[in-house]
Parts: C-alpha cells; structure tokens; sequence
C-alpha cells in the first residue's frame, strides 16, 4: 500500500556515460515492506509520462543490517539543535525495534506451545 511523501527523496543512479536524478516529494507516493528474503522500497511520482517515474530498490537483510549499523556510526553528524528530525528517527527505529521484538516473541511462544504439545502427548 502506498503513502505519501512526507518529506523529500533524491535518487541518482550513474553509469559511466549516464546519469539520472529524481526526485520525490510532497507529490510523490511510497511504499516500504519486508519480503521474504529482504527489505523493499519504492518511490513513485505520478503524473504525465513525461514526468511520472519509479524507483524500486531492494536490500537483503544482512545488508540492510549493516546500513542500519553504519547510519547509527554517524548520528553524531546530525545537528544536536534538530530535534524534529532526531525524535521522528528515534520513534521510528524504536517502532521498528518492538515489532522485530515481538516477532521473535511470538516465535519463542509458536516454540513453547510445541514443547507443550510434545509433553502433553
């Protein structure tokens, strides 16, 4: 399901003899979910066919992990007075964290409820 834009993207993609620049703003739509094997993102901007365009990208989860590893290296470049910015990516890295922690939750009770099983036959 797509949402829109709540802030801006800019993507470039260079090739040796190209390069392409879009962006994605307050107009544009987005769409972010977990795969089986990954993370997937896509960015939409809807419109004539002259300006309409897509971006779709696709992270496996031990990249992905490693960015999110990287990203918190550098928190400290993040200016200590952007306190808008620095409250929406904590509220959303915890967000993120909870629902991971209570998938594993779930799975540890999908595990118990086996073992009860087990045991009571």
């Amino acid at each position: 399901m797509t949402k829109p834009v709540p802030d801006k993207a800019e993507v470039a993609l260079e090739y040796p003899d190209k390069l392409y620049i879009g962006t994605f703003a307050h107009t544009a739509r987005f769409d972010a979910h977990l795969d089986d094997s990954g993370i997937s993102l896509s960015l939409h901007r809807p419109g004539s066919a002259d300006m309409r365009k897509s971006v779709r990208m696709h992270f496996h989860y031990a990249l992905f992990a490693e960015i999110l590893r990287d990203l918190a290296k550098t928190v400290a470049s993040l200016p200590a007075d952007d306190v808008v910015h620095s409250a929406a990516l904590r509220d959303a890295a915890e967000a993120f964290y909870l629902a991971l922690k209570a998938r594993v939750r779930e799975g540890e009770a999908d595990d118990e409820q086996v073992r009860l099983l087990h045991i009571m036959e």
